[in-house]
């Protein structure tokens, strides 16, 4: 007979967090699931199929891109080509098919070294994004007639970008490992697929997904390359060090957060060191267009201008814009520092994005792509999401509605600006319904449905079940929360992406 291990030599089993079901306290997803059989019962047998959540989450999200593409038909048809208005009228305008021929890549010239012709003297993107549609190019047959060649270009973006749209998927549904199914927010949110193919941005959600991800494993330095590289993308994600900057001092994690910092400024300069030596002015281009351009679509600004006499001068916006957002973070800073329980990182992550949009002087409609991953972690609640959904849907018709009316000449066809100004604010309010809620939930974490379910920090890695360091006023005298569920695994259980619906 062979010995029995003693205690000892025994490996210590860590049993693994169950799963939270959203079938089971959440009402919107409870009543939704009743599409596909209801609330999974007590005796069903889960991890044996091969359709795990995160499997699910992903052919969900690829499954909703392409009917994004089907959205795009009338365009892809004609409307890009013949028609000014009509584009606007199908709601279906992509930026993709007309910066092939406007910035030089029907015409082989690179990006930031070969200046185009015209007022554009050089592409006015970051540089990863620059190397993005560049790459999109060289896939893009030569041959045949230019409309041929831009439908190709479209496609071929078209494809890149639904792999980056499978990338937030699988990240955003694995990095709170017992809330897998929170991914299906990403994959079924309207404006998200509404939104994809409009232009290169979710190459940055993609890199800033990933790398909440891996600060959610406990890799500081991963995350920081990765939100580096989505920074040399697109401006948005080198806010989210703030909010980690707030949590690391509360936390005392400063060596995580330099790992993080030092990742992210190595990152970003080998990707656009080499441009700015060798190509200077190309290079300065995105920065010199995005403070030179004027109040523009979307933003509270645009109401200002277009009711007042005398509007704003875009020097003038250029610094209330960046005051306005100094003071949200200073908000921010104050709330995370103060609030009785340590936020999650997803939450201010979410909550600094919010504010740079809500303050910007341009909101282009695919910008909802930065907040809807972030809004996932954040809040992962299917009511207060569709609710902010329902806005952005309305915004993205109202702004080419709002086009139609523009282009169509004296038959003034779509939404007066009257009409396009409600819009505007429906787009506001929505957004700022969002950010209440989340910190409802930050300064009454009772409320928060992750702290709900037992969890501290699902999403902030070594923050995640430590102590507090330093916190400011009354809250320095209040107990210490570590509820922390350690990533160990109990030998021969699923993973945790594997639970129930």
């Amino acid at each position: 007979m062979f010995p029995m291990p003693s205690a000892e030599s025994t490996p210590m089993r860590v049993h693994e967090p169950e799963p939270v079901p959203p079938t089971k306290n959440d009402p919107v997803a409870a009543a939704g699931g009743e599409l596909i059989g209801g609330p999974l019962g007590r005796r069903v047998l889960v991890g044996a199929s091969w359709w795990t959540p995160v499997r699910i989450v992903v052919l969900v999200a690829i499954g909703m891109f392409a009917l994004g593409l089907v959205q795009k038909a009338p365009c892809y048809n004609g409307a890009w080509f013949f028609g000014a208005s009509s584009q606007y009228t199908h709601a279906c305008y992509s930026d993709i098919p007309h910066l092939y021929q406007g910035r030089g890549f029907a015409d082989g010239l690179v990006p930031y070294f070969d200046k185009l012709p015209g007022d554009m003297d050089y592409l006015e993107y970051p540089v990863l994004t620059g190397v993005f549609m560049e790459v999109a190019a060289w896939l893009t047959p030569g041959s045949g007639s230019i409309q041929h060649q831009e439908q190709w270009y479209w496609m071929v973006n078209a494809g890149m970008l639904m792999v980056c749209a499978a990338v937030v998927a699988v990240c955003v549904a694995r990095t709170h490992a017992r809330r897998p199914w929170d991914g299906l927010l990403v994959a079924l949110a309207p404006a998200y697929v509404l939104t994809a193919t409009i232009n290169w941005d979710l190459l940055a959600v993609a890199l800033t997904a990933a790398a909440m991800l891996m600060w959610a494993r406990g890799r500081s330095v991963a995350f920081g390359v990765l939100l580096g590289l989505a920074t040399a993308a697109k401006f948005y994600p080198f806010l989210l060090l703030g909010p980690l900057l707030l949590l690391c001092w509360r936390a005392g994690k400063w060596r995580d957060f330099g790992k993080a910092v030092a990742g992210a400024v190595v990152a970003w300069l080998v990707v656009n060191v080499p441009v700015a030596f060798f190509a200077t002015d190309g290079w300065l281009k995105f920065y010199r267009f995005s403070h030179d351009r004027g109040v523009d679509f979307g933003s509270f600004w645009l109401i200002m201008a277009q009711k007042s006499s005398h509007p704003l001068s875009t020097d003038t916006v250029n610094l209330l814009a960046p005051v306005l957002v100094l003071l949200c973070c200073v908000g921010i800073a104050v709330l995370t520092l103060t609030a009785p329980r340590r936020p999650r990182f997803a939450q201010l992550a979410f909550l600094v994005v919010a504010a740079l949009i809500l303050t910007n002087k341009v909101y282009s409609p695919q910008y909802v792509l930065w907040l809807v991953p972030l809004a996932a972690l954040a809040r992962p609640r299917w009511r207060d999401f569709l609710i902010w959904q329902a806005c952005e849907v309305m915004y993205f018709l109202g702004i080419w509605m709002y086009l139609a009316y523009t282009t169509s000449g004296d038959a003034h066809k779509g939404l007066p600006t009257d009409g396009y100004h409600v819009a505007i604010a429906v787009h506001l309010l929505g957004t700022l319904y969002l950010c209440a809620v989340v910190v409802r939930d930050i300064l009454m974490p009772e409320r928060d449905v992750v702290r709900q379910a037992g969890d501290d920090d699902p999403s902030g890695g070594v923050l995640d079940g430590a102590e507090d360091r330093f916190v400011l006023g009354e809250t320095a005298h209040a107990p210490r929360h570590a509820a922390h569920h350690g990533p160990a695994v109990e030998w021969g259980h699923q993973n945790p992406a594997d639970g129930p619906l």
